[in-house]
């Protein structure tokens, strides 16, 4: 019989709650190890429900913000150099939110700076976090539609990419291989394919 925390497991169900407390822990301090332009990486000395203590890391960063564009029926994407990766990665636009910012304002500025559309209309289509083992912030992923080119980029000095137009279909069916290497573009196609079933799912309401 499959056992949860020496209680058998079809017991939990009565007081589900109960046992998901014993999980839970109490953050006790905080000590910074690394201060980078960034993030910061911290000791979190941390107590479980159950009296286990220990120093855990834990990473503060700004929120993540990356939009997915649809012009003329295709993914509007950004081909850019990824430092760590030491590759070039096809991905959605996007960047990190400034301070205090609504991640809304930075979709729709990412989106301009990188592509040079405007947004005609901002769906937020979900936020979760990145990495909760390791990150504390959060990453926020919008649909944008009524796009307006502008034709103006407005790039860092040290920010080099290509912006492309690419058929859905060749996105869903690639990622995964070596020119999809964001980890994140597979969160924003979940979104995105949610989406589409909720939007779907919706329009066939009431129909036969």
């Amino acid at each position: 019989m499959c056992r949860f925390g020496g209680i058998p497991l079809q017991k939990k169900k009565a007081g589900a709650g109960m046992y998901e407390e014993r999980l839970k822990w109490t953050t006790l301090g905080r000590k910074l190890l690394l201060h980078t332009p960034v993030y910061d990486v911290y000791s979190q000395r941390e107590r479980s429900a159950t009296g286990i203590e220990g120093d855990y890391v834990a990473i503060d960063a700004p929120d993540w913000v990356m939009t997915i564009p649809l012009y003329q029926g295709k993914f509007v994407m950004v081909r850019q150099w990824r430092h760590s990766a030491e590759a070039l990665s096809l991905e959605f636009p996007g960047g990190v939110a400034d301070p205090g910012e609504d991640p809304a304002v930075t979709a729709r500025r990412e989106l301009e700076e990188e592509t040079g559309f405007r947004v005609g209309k901002l769906t937020h289509l979900g936020t979760v976090n990145p990495n909760p083992a390791l990150f504390k912030n959060r990453f926020h992923c919008y649909l944008a539609e009524d796009l307006r080119p502008t034709g103006d980029l407005h790039l860092d000095p040290d920010e080099l990419l290509n912006c492309e137009l690419v058929d859905v279909d060749r996105v869903l069916a690639g990622y995964g291989g070596p020119e999809y290497c964001h980890a994140l573009m597979g969160t924003a196609l979940a979104f995105y394919l949610l989406h589409l079933q909720r939007r779907n799912g919706k329009s066939g309401e009431g129909e036969g």
